[in-house]
């Protein structure tokens, strides 16, 4: 009689797949509380070390041309499709919907991919411009990436939700630390691994999976984190506000929770939320 070999979940940080650094674990269970898989337990030291992994990739993926980085992004949606039966196997037990169902989201969280990818090479054209200044200057705005930001994934949405999110912030040149949703992570992590086959540079996204609030609170104090995206914290507006006092001490950017409708067309919010504007004046010829 053949054994079942059952899947083991690590942490995707700087393009390897650590287990936690503590040791922990924890139990991921179906909305009907059937167990699932032991999920490793981030701890603070895991967060550290995702934001020096992500730090150490800003500066190539930021330089990097919006070509590349939309022909990446691309690349993710295909690998996503070939595995879409595993994705949605997952997506179908973390959420308690039917095959169908899960299938669709797998489907949108795809198409998703490739929207954003669309994207990265037309953002400059929308949050750029050409300003009218009276004397003889060219005066140009054009967006640059705001850095390293924590991503708090959506506890309700595993994986469409999750893309929603993390997508935009990495086809506009930053690098992310991404908190899986605490309740049904395991589409996160097993997106860690699609990402380590797309091309996409080791510490551009990197994913913890463990206790939301625990892992929230040292990324939203870390000096070396520029934004932070609150969407995971949900319903707990204390969390929430706690982790904004904690972005200030820095000025981080933040993105503050707001209902949601994720299989919703997606607007181009979220990609300019976490960019900067740099504004360049130069003497015409005369």
């Amino acid at each position: 009689m053949r054994l079942s070999v059952f899947k083991t979940y690590k942490l995707f940080i700087g393009g390897a797949f650590p287990r936690s650094e503590s040791g922990r674990v924890y139990q991921v269970t179906d909305p009907g509380g059937n167990w699932l898989a032991n999920a490793p337990q981030a701890s603070r030291k895991d967060a550290r070390d995702a934001v020096v992994a992500a730090r150490k990739a800003f500066p190539g993926w930021s330089r990097a041309t919006a070509y590349n980085r939309g022909q990446i992004l691309y690349r993710v949606a295909e690998m996503l499709q070939g595995r879409r039966e595993q994705f949605a196997a997952e997506v179908a037990a973390a959420e308690g919907l039917s095959p169908a169902q899960a299938a669709a989201q797998v489907d949108a969280a795809t198409d998703r991919w490739v929207w954003y990818a669309g994207w990265s090479d037309k953002v400059t054209q929308v949050a750029g411009a050409a300003n009218p200044v009276a004397g003889p200057y060219f005066n140009v705005s054009s967006p640059e990436p705001t850095g390293v930001v924590a991503v708090l994934a959506p506890a309700e949405s595993s994986l469409l939700g999750l893309v929603s999110v993390l997508a935009p912030v990495i086809v506009t040149g930053n690098t992310a630390v991404v908190v899986a949703a605490e309740p049904a992570p395991l589409p996160a992590l097993s997106l860690g691994e699609v990402l380590a086959t797309s091309d996409l540079p080791g510490g551009v996204v990197n994913v913890l999976s463990g206790l939301t609030a625990e892992l929230a609170r040292p990324l939203a104090a870390h000096q070396d984190v520029n934004a932070i995206d609150l969407t995971g914290t949900g319903q707990d507006t204390e969390l929430a506000r706690e982790l904004e006092r904690a972005a200030a001490e820095n000025l981080k950017r933040v993105f503050r929770p707001r209902a949601e409708e994720w299989a919703a067309e997606q607007s181009t919010d979220r990609l300019l939320v976490f960019l900067e504007t740099k504004t360049v004046w130069h003497p015409m010829g005369v």
